[in-house]
Order: structure tokens, then sequence, then C-alpha cells
């Protein structure tokens, strides 16, 4: 060794020098490294009383940047800082992790519009619903202070941004084969789709295990507040795809695009000098929304009512055509039982 020393003279670690160390030994009360110096170097107690959550992601072998806090304690050991792996290191098991396609384990907060937040090593990031299993998506609030496993889908440390998905990790799916199901799904093209859940802004569907979404205003040419009250989990619908996205390997589906765009007819099929019957459908600040026909609805505007007027909602009425705004998908209606307009006349 003495031999050794005086062929390779060996530098002293100083105090604030960063550097690469190897780990030698690893458990819950001692971390030692290998840091190129005569005697290994060890971790701070402190930083060790801190290291619990990471042991999981790291073994013997293992090279983390490293900082020397201490050139020789009394033991005659150099002390050195997790810090920079804290900081850094663990952002490179993400990447690890995602490159590899291998799963990570997460403890899941609250759920947001975003989706459900996580925490990785100190690392907040999120599970969007559509993410979820097919037991949570409805009633994601249920994951809160619960450990998953989940797959990452994307890390950038510099944007502070951590994406997982828990479906993928159930489902074992490789991202390579996801993105060859994906690119046989063609735009414009027909395909079932099963709805696997909803969102105040539409309803998540699957395509071959590839995600969608229909969008409220994409379900029916009617307008609807809730997909609920038109869909149900687990049924198989009809869809056109709209859009793919290539970034994330999600589709936008539409149900109402199978049928005719009720409006290209509109002019035609409601002449201004016919009585039409329709159906009061709802009383707004301004007036009365009927119904005409599917995908069609009109305004009763409050200026073209006699004062003290009142209509009942889901009750028929008859009206007369005032104005059609194609491009604007705008109709103005007045009563039929009053005097017609002065441009009938």
């Amino acid at each position: 060794m003495e031999e050794l020393l005086a062929k390779k003279p060996i530098s002293p670690p100083k105090k604030g020098q960063e550097m690469e160390a190897t780990i030698v030994e690893l458990s819950r009360r001692t971390v030692r490294f290998d840091i190129g110096w005569k005697s290994y170097a060890v971790l701070g107690e402190l930083e060790t009383n801190q290291l619990t959550s990471y042991l999981p992601y790291l073994k013997e072998g293992d090279k983390i940047p490293v900082k020397v806090v201490v050139e020789e304690a009394k033991e005659g050991y150099p002390v050195v800082s997790m810090r920079l792996f804290f900081e850094r290191g663990k952002w490179q098991i993400l990447k690890e992790k995602w490159q590899a396609e291998k799963d990570i384990e997460v403890v899941c907060g609250d759920y947001g519009k975003g989706g459900v937040f996580i925490e990785f090593m100190g690392i907040r990031g999120v599970i969007p619903k559509i993410q979820l299993t097919q037991q949570f998506i409805d009633k994601p609030e249920k994951l809160k202070g619960q450990k998953i496993k989940v797959r990452v889908l994307e890390v950038d440390p510099e944007k502070n941004r951590l994406v997982v998905s828990q479906k993928a990790s159930v489902m074992g799916l490789s991202q390579k084969e996801l993105t060859t199901r994906f690119k046989k799904i063609k735009l414009g093209e027909e395909y079932t789709a099963k709805v696997i859940g909803f969102s105040d802004f539409g309803a998540f569907c699957e395509i071959d295990k590839i995600e969608g979404l229909i969008h409220i205003s994409e379900i029916s040419w009617s307008k609807i507040t809730d997909a609920r009250s038109h869909l149900q989990i687990g049924q198989t619908v009809r869809v056109v795809v709209v859009e793919k996205n290539d970034d994330n390997l999600k589709l936008n589906l539409s149900i109402k695009r199978l049928s005719g765009d009720p409006w290209k007819e509109v002019e035609k099929k409601f002449p201004a000098d016919r009585e039409i019957k329709g159906e009061i459908m709802r009383k707004e600040r301004y007036g009365y929304i009927v119904k005409l026909d599917e995908g069609i609805e009109g305004l009763i505007h409050i200026s073209k009512l006699t004062q003290g007027t009142e209509l009942e909602v889901g009750k028929p009425v008859s009206v007369y055509i005032e104005k059609i705004d194609t491009k604007a998908r705008r109709i103005s209606l007045v009563l039929a039982q009053f005097e017609k307009p002065v441009m009938y006349r």
C-alpha cells in the first residue's frame, strides 16, 4: 500500500469540494462512499436520518454527486453531504426510470383540476385524471394518502415538471407499444370507443388502450351541460377521430360529427313565412330558448314579449323565424300568436 501511495499521490478532500462518489455501504443507519481517498467518506448524521424515502432507489455501486462538509472527522474519515443528489440526482433517477419504462412508487395528495397531485422524493408531480385506473377515475379523491406504483410520462427538471400514469403501470404497456397503437389510429376515421370516465368538460374514452376525450361540445349537436346525462361508464360508442396529439399520444373524438350538421339546411327547413312548432327548453335572463329540432335552438328575446308574458319550460310553443345567422348559429324567434314582425307584412 505504501508503495502504491508513493507511486501515485492522492489529494486529500477539501471542504466544499464537489465530486462523484461511489456508494460502498448502504443502510438506514450508515452510508459510506468511496471518494478516491485513503479512507471511505460517510454521510452526515442529519442527512442519514432523512434518507429513508430515497433508499428504495439507491444501491451499492451507484455513483452520485456529493460535497465535502468535513475534511476529517474525529474517527479519521471525511464527512460528505448528499444535498447535490437531493437537488439534482433524484431527477436523474426519474429520467432513468422514464427511459427504462420502470415503475416508481409515489405518495398521493389532493385532487385538483389537473389531476391527483403526487410526491416522489420531495418532487411534486401530477397524475392526470385520464391516467388513473377505472377504479379511481370517477373518485380520484380516494387516492389521497395512498402509496401507489406509477410510470413516468414526462420529466423536466428545468420546468420542475413531473407527470406520471397509474394506468400505464397497471396495464404494463410500454411506450413503444402505445406509440405503435397510436400510429394505427387514423385521423378522420370511425372507431368504437369505450367510455371510462367523466370530467366537467367531457367524457374520457379508450380506443385500443389509447386515451381519447369526447369534449362536451362534441357529444351532440344539441347543447348539453353534463356528459353523464348522455353517456355511461363502460358504454361503447361510435366516434370519429378529429385530432391526434403526437406529443402525449392522446385523441380528440366526436360523436356528433358522425351525423350531418343540422345547421347546413336550416334556412330551407325553417322558412320565415311558416309557423313552426318548438319546445321551451329553458328560461334565461334575456329570454327563452326554444328547441326547433335536434341540434337547432332559437331565442325569443325578452324584448319580443309583452310585459308580463310567461312561458312554461317543457311546453310546446308556436313561433315564426325573425332572423337566422348561420355563421353564428343563432335564430331569433317571435311568438306566432302575436302579430308578425313588419318584415312579414
